[in-house]
């Protein structure tokens, strides 16, 4: 689902305008990047939580050269997913994407 698609599917879920849906998803991705980039998590019981780790350096190799290269240490967003929304996405039904 594309971010034009969401803002659709939270309009005519919410039955209120494109234009005020499409505020409201960027208020609420801002303010969840606003947070990561200050070191903040941000959870919602039951759905999930995003968080900032650090990668530490390492040695990897190109796949392809086998040739040793170092990757330097970064901050990386990951998410962990709530039980709640774990144990219903396990329940549903997979439906297949018609293209």
């Amino acid at each position: 689902m594309t971010k034009k698609e969401f803002v659709v599917d939270i309009a005519e879920k919410g039955e209120i305008a494109k234009k005020d849906a499409e505020k409201f998803v960027n208020l609420f991705l801002d303010t969840v990047t606003d947070n990561l980039e200050k070191g903040n998590s941000v959870g919602f019981v039951g759905w999930g939580k995003w968080e900032v780790t650090e990668r530490s350096a390492r040695e990897v190799r190109n796949p392809q050269t086998g040739e040793k290269m170092q990757v330097k240490a970064k901050k990386v967003v990951k998410f962990r997913v709530g039980k709640s929304l774990e144990e219903k996405v396990a329940k549903s039904k997979t439906k297949k994407k018609s293209k």
